[in-house]
């Protein structure tokens, strides 16, 4: 999967801002202050997104696509990682970074959201 794109795709997303979470070995993407995508590789170093969804899309998800397995680091659950040398279309990961961040933004408080929306 080319994956040139995904940095400039999540910073798009209003209020978004990327770190670098050198403890990690990941490049995150937050908004208001939370977690939506996170950027790094597991033990072996092999590279992974990692992305919150609804716990029966993402098991649905792993049971459709291999390289889509239970979120690295993260609660099995509710987050999903998807393994960027794997045979993923690139339209189900848009779809998943689109989700994580609804998700994660839905969650802030109503003034944070207006806040992130007039800026």
């Amino acid at each position: 999967m080319e994956t040139a794109w995904m940095e400039g795709y999540l910073l798009a997303k209003k209020g978004a801002v990327m770190d670098y979470k050198a403890e990690w070995e990941a490049t995150r993407f937050m908004v208001g202050g939370k977690l939506f995508a996170m950027v790094g590789g597991d033990k072996a170093g092999k590279p992974l997104i990692t992305l919150k969804c609804a716990p029966a899309l993402g098991q649905l998800l792993r049971w459709r696509y291999p390289g889509i397995v239970p979120g690295y680091y993260m609660n099995k659950a509710h987050w999903n990682s998807v393994y960027l040398d794997s045979e993923t279309p690139e339209d189900v990961v848009r779809q998943l970074m689109d989700e994580s961040y609804g998700l994660i933004f839905g969650a802030l408080s109503k003034k944070l959201q207006r806040e992130i929306e007039e800026a």
